[in-house]
């Protein structure tokens, strides 16, 4: 007997933006997170490596919070605006998706409302179907707009059974903040209606046991038509038990096949099929030897045979690598395990051998390699370029091949460029990017060409209060005399970041000694009121 589960997440659109505006937020202290396409956040409001910064949620109305947490989403339906979802809060105050806007708003004033992202909702789903297919079941599929099915058959044994399965999958959307719903029955439509109308986070309906655990839903947990729905309401039919009593002869002249067609499919009567999502797999070249290889020699020969047939894969698929795997496999069981990334997307062949021949040091072979495997961990779409430059002249030149190398004889961090941030403070106001990365424009005042972080204590300063020039500084262990210089430029501190920085104020000084270097020096506070700054100097920075 087959074993299907409908998972339903009934508040996608609520719990996704909520979650968005909780994973938004930046953290306390800078941490590196990695891109990983593939890999799902975590515990919502934490932050893991391999976890990708959550993105902005949708334009919004303009809101009024009165703290009551109801939140609705709103979109277009014609010349009217629906609510198209809606959370509890929102709904134990009587507001319903379908219901007009304007009619939500005069029930609830200041009202918590924003943008419908159906896409948003559906890009979302279609990740949780393939980590799912990945994960629990090969088998899974959408089940309209915010559930998903999966075929429990033959793989629950692995997880400890269908109940500790389900249980599984519901913790993971709680630590992904989503509030779900899971049933297992023997068809899909008794499985939807009793996620749906059961009331409670999990149901196992054992085998056989399809019709007398929906008797007493409604008729739309049968997944009928408006029209349907409403022409059984006006022959005062109102459960499916009711359906099921009466005979179907009058039901079929009455409403036509698709009354019986879902209630035999809930009962498990007909079949009903489903079209799962299938991972596409990464292009992958095996390559098997007759004898064992162990010589660095006989590596490289087999790696270029690798390359050659990876290559015209990559073509066909309109590909190009970004990170290259090479698995090799000892006589032992072991796996020795290469891997290199570009810069940019790739298929030039002879490139990525050059990248990866190096790493052929690095593997131990032991008593010899029984296969080889060229893996395409990432890869992203490769379309023909357009030549940028007029013909005749010459071009620019690609530096991706460049950045490539020196990556891998300096390391990947260790290759990148600076690019402007919006900060008024100097010290955030750079950011290292990727090296082909498009950097931000820098800004128009003089700034030096080396930064000081953080900004280094002077001593012996001799100025003119509040605001004078600076006369001389002591600056490790050595006294600077200034005979020129220019400033004040006052900075404020960034009180929306830190509420210590709500008062803070810098006077910085472009200076010249009198050897004709120049130093970019600053004093904290306004030098009249202490809550600004203590008065001390800093060097931040010399100009080149």
């Amino acid at each position: 007997m087959p074993r299907l589960a409908s998972l339903w997440l009934p508040d996608l659109a609520i719990d996704r933006i909520r979650r968005t505006e909780r994973t938004a937020a930046p953290p306390r202290r800078p941490l590196w997170l990695p891109d990983a396409d593939r890999v799902l956040p975590a515990r919502s409001g934490h932050w893991r490596p391999g976890a990708r910064w959550a993105r902005e949620a949708p334009a919004q109305d303009v809101i009024i919070r009165d703290g009551t947490g109801a939140l609705v989403t709103a979109h277009r339906d014609g010349n009217r605006l629906l609510v198209a979802a809606a959370s509890r809060q929102a709904r134990a105050l009587g507001l319903d998706p379908g219901m007009p806007l304007t009619q939500a708003r005069i029930l609830v004033p200041g009202l918590d409302v924003r943008d419908a992202d159906h896409d948003g909702d559906a890009a979302w789903l279609q990740r949780l179907a393939l980590f799912a297919a990945r994960r629990w079941t090969p088998r899974a599929a959408l089940s309209g707009p915010d559930g998903l099915w999966f075929d429990l058959t033959g793989v629950a044994h692995l997880f400890g059974g269908e109940e500790r399965m389900c249980e599984r999958i519901l913790a993971f959307c709680r630590r992904l903040g989503f509030a779900a719903r899971i049933a297992v029955a023997g068809s899909l439509g008794a499985a939807h209606a009793l996620a749906r109308f059961s009331g409670r986070p999990l149901t196992l309906c054992p085998i056989g046991g399809e019709a007398q655990a929906i008797t007493d839903f409604p008729l739309a947990a049968l997944r009928l038509d408006a029209e349907v729905l409403d022409a059984g309401r006006r022959l005062g039919i109102g459960r499916v038990g009711e359906l099921i009593a009466m005979p179907r002869g009058p039901l079929q002249r009455r409403f036509g096949s698709t009354l019986l067609t879902r209630l035999d499919q809930a009962l498990g009567r007909i079949g009903e099929p489903f079209d799962p999502i299938v991972p596409e797999e990464p292009p992958e070249i095996l390559l098997r030897f007759l004898e064992p290889i162990a010589t660095p020699e006989a590596i490289a020969e087999a790696l270029g045979e690798g390359m050659r047939r990876l290559v015209p894969l990559l073509e066909e698929t309109g590909l190009g690598v970004r990170r290259l795997v090479l698995l090799c496999d000892r006589v032992d069981g072991d796996v020795q395990r290469a891997a290199i990334g570009t810069a940019r997307a790739t298929r030039d062949g002879a490139h990525l051998f050059r990248l990866m021949a190096p790493r052929i040091e690095t593997l131990e072979p032991g008593f010899g390699l029984e296969s080889l495997r060229l893996v395409a961990a990432c890869v992203e779409p490769l379309e023909s370029q357009p030549i940028e430059t007029e013909l005749g002249q010459p071009s620019g030149g690609d530096l991706a091949g460049l950045v490539d190398r020196l990556a891998v004889r300096l390391g990947r961090p260790r290759i990148y460029r600076l690019s402007a941030l919006e900060s008024d403070l100097p010290e955030r106001s750079v950011a290292r990017i990727d090296p082909l990365g498009q950097a931000a424009n820098w800004p128009k005042w003089p700034r030096p060409a080396r930064l000081v972080i953080p900004p280094e204590p002077v001593d012996f300063v001799m100025a003119e209060h509040p605001d004078g020039m600076p006369a001389h500084f002591k600056w490790r262990d050595r006294l600077y005399k200034i005979v020129a210089g220019d400033g004040p430029e006052r900075v404020y501190g960034e009180w929306w970041r830190r509420a210590e920085e709500r008062e803070a104020i810098r006077d910085y000084y472009a200076v010249e000694d009198d050897e004709g270097r120049r130093f970019w020096l600053f004093r904290k506070g306004d030098g009249e009121t202490e809550a600004t700054g203590d008065r001390s100097w800093h060097l931040h920075g010399v100009f080149g």
